[in-house]
């Protein structure tokens, strides 16, 4: 996705920074055998966060050994074998690159050559999860329409993508999908998009790009936004959390969850609180290391 889901690392047991980083490789030596080397370089922490929650809920044992990849060749690291919900993660990170890249295409107008890289990989990822794909692209095609119809409601335009979160979660947990990993999963996406846009605010204004917090409260300047709306934008992003909180106490865990809380209780709010305290875009690297 974007890099905003991450830990609070001076909470995050060094036990679960090893299992963060083992699945992290894990998905990038799955996307390099299965998609292509190129499609290695658009994936985040995300994702690994995404496998370790859908592992944890489905009762799926992750699997790590020492191994050698393509950036350490001597020295070998901990990194998670495959299995189905390594592989599902890893083509959904190949369609989540492919139509963002799209959206951007409508947004910016450029960035054809870019997505071309990753043509191949996605159509090697269409022939073996086409229905992961459909979720996607229709998700997507909803966002691109509401902003184009310069939507105002902040709700509104973060539906499409809590939606496309919690549709895969649905896909993938199958049997396991009850209302509150839907609830979870749905939340998660709201978020990403909303505080996504809070951090790119000046620079959508600036590009005359689509940002729903304009839209919303037409301030020319995130100082601005910030001096007359900050309080509003809270509640908005606390009643994510309560959501989020709610969900993750009925959810049935197989195995420790200790990663998970802290990403999901800990590690989003501090995200929010450092772009709200305008830390802005310290907070996201795609390929976030710690």
């Amino acid at each position: 996705m974007f890099g905003y889901i991450k830990p609070d690392l001076p909470n995050l047991y060094i036990k679960d920074s090893v299992l963060y980083r083992s699945m992290y490789c894990g998905l990038c030596k799955s996307i390099g055998a299965n998609c292509g080397t190129v499609s290695r370089f658009t994936l985040s922490y995300d994702m690994a966060f995404l496998s370790a929650l859908f592992h944890n809920i489905m009762n799926e044992d992750v699997v790590i050994k020492d191994e050698n990849c393509i950036l350490h060749p001597i020295v070998k690291r901990p990194i998670a074998g495959k299995d189905s919900i390594s592989e599902t993660t890893a083509y959904l990170n190949v369609f989540f690159t492919y139509y963002k890249l799209t959206d951007d295409i409508e947004d910016l107008k450029k960035g054809r050559f870019k997505r071309s890289f990753f043509k191949s990989g996605y159509k090697k990822s269409l022939k073996i999860k086409p229905e992961l794909e459909k979720i996607v692209k229709e998700r997507y095609s909803e966002l691109i329409k509401l902003e184009k119809n310069n939507c105002d409601s902040i709700d509104i335009a973060a539906d499409p993508f809590g939606n496309m979160i919690k549709d895969i979660s649905i896909l993938t947990l199958q049997e396991y999908s009850n209302e509150y990993t839907k609830a979870l999963c749905y939340s998660i996406g709201k978020f990403v998009y909303l505080i996504d846009a809070l951090d790119d605010y000046d620079k959508d204004i600036k590009k005359y790009n689509y940002n729903v917090f304009y839209n919303a409260y037409k301030c020319e300047s995130y100082d601005e936004l910030l001096i007359k709306n900050k309080q509003e934008i809270e509640y908005v992003f606390g009643s994510i959390f309560n959501t989020v909180s709610n969900s993750v106490a009925n959810i049935k865990f197989y195995f420790n969850h200790d990663l998970t809380d802290n990403i999901l209780l800990k590690g989003l709010p501090q995200v929010t609180k450092k772009i709200l305290n305008k830390e802005k875009n310290k907070c996201r690297k795609i390929h976030t290391k710690f």
